[in-house]
């Protein structure tokens, strides 16, 4: 799954920033809804990400039953941790 097509599948932009409050938790609430149901490992883990950069993701425990997942979960927020504290971006 490509970051930008499920930021358009969800917010109408590629650019949620871009988007009014309603429209960014109505789109926040269908991700939420939709990673709920998804069974595929690696589109859940893609709709986990998306809402953790939005900062509304759901605690690892919630959104993964597979101990591997959780901890992919892990390395990838301490990757964003590490990339905030050397300047990039």
């Amino acid at each position: 799954m490509d970051l930008d097509t499920l930021l358009i599948r969800y917010f109408g932009t590629a650019d949620p920033g871009a988007t009014g409050a309603e429209t960014l938790a109505s789109g926040i609430e269908r991700c939420q809804v939709d990673l709920g149901l998804e069974q595929d490992r690696g589109k859940r883990f893609a709709l986990w990400a998306m809402l953790y950069l939005l900062g509304s993701a759901p605690d690892l425990d919630v959104a993964f039953e597979n101990e591997e997942d959780r901890e992919a979960a892990r390395n990838f927020m301490d990757l964003l941790a590490a990339s905030e504290g050397d300047g990039a971006g």
